[in-house]
């Protein structure tokens, strides 16, 4: 199937009781066993089916094989949110000791996560002094568990080298996480170009109407784990916790997430309800749709704010001139993404001016919704971080980023128009639409 029909159609099993059509929500706690042998099969991973929903639940599992389908990858573990996600990722492969590389332009929290949360575990994160490829390898030494990146960094726009990544990576025996929430599987499969395990939060563009968090991990199911043992014993040797069971030998391709459900979900339970996984199963369906209209419209917006006397820069890499430019071309087939920055004449007091004049664009810190948002960066997101590793991750005083959503883009320029006269203290004479 195509990625639009596989949208629709993708992991979804008859249901033998009433044919429902759609998936429907199994909103139960736990489920009977056939047997006491039964019981025991499930809860030794020597048998596969449903036992409690805080591990596994119909539901969910319909979302996961569908967006491990559209990753290309073996398998996928759904949570409750996409932090959570991204911390399992990397505490699946870490142990005190170890260390995680990554360029500095990441989502403030995630950098949160890993400047002073992993540390606290042991975990100790080797900040490049950029995404480049030659940087992140010199960084990479016998303790790296993984290199990580954002597909898209949010908020700086950036465009990563996946292939020149992984293959840094790769040529150390380590493996490649990447977040791919900004781009979803509609613009960019990051396994295709090299990633191991993918990251999303499904709050975003792929769940798209923000009514439901979760988050996802995607095995790629490529990464020889046993090619790297010694790096990676906790897939390798005998799990105590599950009788010496080793991961490798009794899942194979699929070892990594195995053990990501059974030790970190099974035992810490950030799960994701059965109702949440029902909404993202329907924002879904729409998904191949919605891109269309966010590129689409995010194209006009860019094009209107970069002939505004009142804006100083945009970013974004549907221009020809953008830095990214290259990378959205190779990765993306030159589909830009709906999310990017620009920076207001009149620094921080012209943003917050604008910014508070929008409205109907909605100042909130979520993205990838069907309604066009906006964010300060500075004041929220990023605002933890010290000016200069601000400055490093992309984030200005007078930037604003834009998630541009599937209004008529007529009615978005329009929004922005009123408030950016109100920011810069000018006003464009025309709002005809900008082709």
């Amino acid at each position: 199937m195509k990625l639009g029909t596989m949208a629709i159609h993708g992991g979804h099993l008859p249901d033998r009781s009433f044919n429902a059509v759609a998936t429907p929500i199994f909103a139960t706690a736990a489920f009977e066993f056939d047997s006491a042998d039964h019981a025991a099969a499930l809860f030794n991973l020597e048998a596969e089916g449903y036992r409690y929903s805080r591990i596994n639940n119909p539901t969910t599992a319909a979302l996961e094989r569908r967006i491990a389908l559209m990753e290309g990858g073996v398998d996928a573990l759904a949570v409750g949110s996409g932090q959570a996600a991204l911390h399992y990722a990397l505490l699946n492969l870490a142990k005190p000791g170890s260390n995680i590389v990554a360029p500095p332009q990441l989502y403030g929290t995630t950098h949160t996560l890993l400047a002073h949360v992993l540390p606290g575990l042991g975990v100790q994160c080797r900040f490049a002094s950029s995404a480049a490829p030659s940087a992140i390898a010199e960084l990479i030494d016998e303790n790296t568990v993984a290199v990580f990146c954002e597909t898209i960094c949010n908020p700086s726009g950036q465009v990563c080298d996946l292939q020149a990544i992984s293959a840094v990576a790769h040529e150390r025996g380590v493996a490649f996480i990447v977040d791919n929430t900004i781009a979803t599987p509609i613009l960019l499969r990051p396994i295709e170009h090299g990633a191991d395990i993918v990251v999303h939060s499904l709050t975003k563009f792929i769940g798209g109407h923000g009514v439901a968090m979760g988050g996802i991990i995607v095995d790629g199911g490529k990464f020889d784990w046993s090619h790297s043992a010694d790096r990676y014993p906790m897939l390798n040797q005998p799990d105590a916790s599950y009788h010496g069971l080793v991961y490798t030998e009794r899942f194979g391709a699929a070892a990594y997430l195995a053990r990501c459900r059974s030790v970190f979900l099974r035992v810490t339970g950030a799960t994701l309800s059965p109702l949440s996984a029902f909404l993202i199963l329907q924002g879904i369906e729409t998904l191949s749709v919605r891109m269309d209209r966010h590129v689409d419209n995010a194209r006009h917006v860019a094009r209107f704010l970069r002939s505004h006397s009142g804006v100083e820069w945009v970013n974004y890499g549907g221009f020809v001139d953008n830095e990214w430019h290259p990378s959205v071309v190779r990765y993306l087939e030159g589909r830009a993404s709906s999310v990017f920055t620009f920076g207001l004449k009149g620094g921080l007091p012209a943003a917050k001016r604008f910014y508070d004049s929008l409205k109907l664009v909605k100042r909130v810190v979520n993205l990838g919704d069907v309604r066009s948002l906006a964010c300060h960066p500075a004041s929220t997101t990023h605002r933890q971080m010290t000016a200069e590793q601000q400055a490093a991750a992309g984030v200005f005083p007078e930037m604003v980023r834009l998630s541009v959503g599937i209004e008529q883009v007529e009615d978005i320029i329009t929004d922005i128009d009123h408030a950016l006269s109100v920011g810069a203290g000018l006003r464009n004479l025309s709002l005809e639409f900008v082709e």
